[in-house]
């Protein structure tokens, strides 16, 4: 548990410092196919603290643990609150469930859908969820017009820490709708 602490400090610690001193957002170093299209710039950056969520499902193979959404909030440098994150309805498309990013002050909301993603060594940690490119597919301002997240076009998720699905629990029909809450951290930065 330590560890983790460490390094969630050290990654604050260092976003933090890496915003001040340049008074913008750096664009993160992915793996080639998560490059965000050419003249969308990061405009926010989010730590996240949160779980992925696993249900046990029957499989084409037997049983499997099935990612249905993520549970998490994101912080800035000050660990202030910026945004939640889940899975809900993007409206846009008629109800079809996506990741879906609230802001925590004025909840305007997105919706994206991954576009690309990568378990690249050189860049993902072990054990951990991939990182993400995802587009954002659907917008929405909040009630008194607040519109902190809707000029968003793309994510990233990168600096990604644990969140894989259970190696064992989901073995049996008898584990059928069994949940998992997997602890997990990840930086989201987003482009408009």
């Amino acid at each position: 548990m330590f560890w983790k602490t460490a390094l969630i400090a050290t990654s604050l610690t260092l976003t933090a410092a890496t915003v001040s001193a340049q008074g913008t957002i750096p664009v993160p170093n992915v793996p080639a196919n998560l490059t965000v299209p050419e003249g969308f710039t990061p405009f926010l950056l989010g730590h996240a603290e949160g779980t992925q969520n696993y249900i046990c499902l029957p499989a084409e193979k037997g049983f499997a643990w099935t990612l249905f959404g993520p549970q998490a909030t994101l912080f800035d440098g000050n660990g202030v609150q910026l945004t939640t994150h889940f899975l809900s309805p993007n409206p846009v498309e008629d109800g079809v469930l996506r990741p879906t990013w609230q802001d925590s002050r004025d909840t305007s909301r997105i919706w994206a859908m991954a576009v690309a993603s990568s378990t690249d060594p050189a860049y993902v940690a072990g054990g951990s969820i991939s990182w993400l490119l995802l587009r954002v597919v659907g917008a929405e301002v909040g009630p008194n017009a607040g519109d902190a997240l809707f000029a968003a076009k793309y994510v990233h998720r990168v600096n990604t820490s644990g969140g894989v699905a259970p190696a064992t629990g989901c073995d049996h029909k008898k584990d059928v709708g069994k949940r998992q809450f997997v602890g997990y951290t990840t930086d989201y930065v987003f482009y408009k």
